[in-house]
């Protein structure tokens, strides 16, 4: 796939994620960049680099463990978000618009770099694993959270791209959720431990699920808005379903599992 046709399915990320209000789903899942920052065993004064950031989970968390945390995303509203919840909780954080795919820091830069459910929505996967071993010293942790092509988001993201397809020749994200292609990606470059995790979706019911993603997560909200009013009636429909098979409560509520892998790699 050429430079330009993978520039442009980037700009389009862009505007994909600056849509909505990505920063309430991270709300929700806030809890996934606290396992992963204390699966990293960060020490303070700790050098941190947070990818793809989006409104600084991972970096929020690694700031309470004492580490010097510099944030990045390449969607700069996103960052915004971040700093204003690391202000509010009076934790000092950097942060740098920048692309996963290129990140603007020399080698070796930091003592451990993350990414919560951000870098795994590059479109060049080999290129973000170069890159994020790139900048990690060596002995230094690269630990990540993607969610799995056999859990629930994964299943989420299929019922949509089969309504709306994703651009041809993309591997898809959740592929960063399955140990393999983690281990296929960084090579030799870090020795790998993943384990796969669980988190839960809670709301009042199956609906309740589908009107909140449609409403505030740039994907879901970007799919029905291609679709229309007629033809985003069949992808609620389908949602709903989704939500409907995997709910796991018993009081009338809708609890969803979501499993995604939990990655922390040493650099070599």
């Amino acid at each position: 796939m050429t430079e330009l046709v993978l520039e442009g399915i980037k700009a389009k990320q862009q505007k994909t994620w600056a849509s909505g209000d990505y920063g309430a789903v991270a709300a929700l899942i806030h809890p996934m960049a606290e396992e992963t920052v204390q699966a990293a065993d960060l020490s303070a004064g700790a050098k941190v680099l947070d990818v793809a950031a989006g409104t600084g989970n991972a970096s929020i968390a690694a700031a309470r463990c004492g580490a010097d945390v510099l944030a990045t995303d390449y969607v700069g509203a996103l960052l915004d978000r971040a700093r204003e919840r690391a202000a509010a909780e009076h934790l000092p954080i950097a942060t740098e618009v920048a692309d996963a795919e290129n990140l603007p820091y020399p080698d070796a830069r930091f003592d451990a770099v993350f990414s919560v459910v951000g870098a795994m929505f590059a479109p060049d996967q080999e290129k973000v694993a170069a890159e994020l071993a790139r900048v990690c010293r060596p002995g230094g942790t690269i630990a990540m959270a993607n969610w799995t092509p056999d859990g629930f988001i994964g299943e989420m993201f299929r019922t949509v791209g089969r309504r709306v397809p994703p651009p041809p020749g993309i591997r898809g994200p959740v592929e960063w959720g399955s140990e393999a292609r983690v281990r296929e990606l960084f090579g030799d470059r870090a020795d790998v431990t993943a384990t796969v995790k669980t988190f839960v979706f809670r709301f009042a019911s199956p609906e309740a699920f589908t009107d909140y993603f449609r409403q505030v997560y740039g994907p879901t909200l970007k799919a029905f808005e291609a679709l229309g009013p007629d033809g985003g009636k069949p992808l609620y429909d389908d949602l709903v379903a989704l939500a409907g098979r995997s709910n796991t409560a018993t009081d009338g509520t809708c609890k969803i599992p979501s499993t995604y892998l939990q990655v922390v790699a040493l650099r070599r």
